[in-house]
């Protein structure tokens, strides 16, 4: 399974608002509300709602911009809950 990996700056976030045209917004686990863009590669493919797990990777120049790079799904969100990977997560 896809886990975050700190070495490419990518962190674990819950979407809470979807503001069209692929930008949503997103309270990351550093407790920092990002504005993100979905990949184009991820557009089409995979259909983000309020609620769900993403992994996001913060902008160099702007921390409170990012771009989702992964979708969780339930299975695979329980399955970082028991692994301790949501630990201190901040819920909706």
């Amino acid at each position: 399974m896809r886990t975050p990996r700190k070495a490419d700056r990518e962190i674990l976030g819950t979407v809470t608002k979807l503001l069209g045209a692929s930008h949503l917004t997103v309270l990351c686990l550093d407790n920092v509300t990002r504005m993100c863009r979905i990949r184009g590669k991820m557009k089409k493919r995979t259909w983000i709602r309020e609620g769900d797990l993403v992994i996001v990777v913060p902008w160099e120049i702007q921390d409170e911009k990012g771009d989702v790079t992964w979708r969780y799904t339930g299975p695979q969100v329980s399955w970082l809950e028991r692994k301790g990977f949501l630990n201190g997560a901040p819920s909706l």
